[in-house]
């Protein structure tokens, strides 16, 4: 699918194509309706710099108890604890 936003109105919010992508694609994330793969994919992004951008604007990486006991249990598997 794709979403046409007139050029009439990035300009009028003062921003460009990648800079809107990339307000989306935060507030999706933010608001937990995709995972960090996919928003940093949305606002074209290495994982890397879109994790800075999060840290940037102090917004958390959604890493939970249940995250953390799977890679305890991956990291068993691999040998690597």
């Amino acid at each position: 699918m794709s979403v046409v936003i007139p050029d009439d109105i990035l300009q009028a919010a003062g921003m460009s194509e990648a800079e809107l992508r990339l307000e989306i694609a935060i507030i999706l994330f933010q608001k937990y309706k995709i995972s960090i793969g996919k928003a940093r994919r949305l606002a074209g992004m290495h994982l890397i710099e879109f994790q800075q951008e999060l840290a940037k604007r102090e917004i958390c990486v959604h890493y939970d108890v249940e995250d953390f006991q799977a890679d305890l249990k991956t990291l068993r598997k691999l040998g690597d604890l």
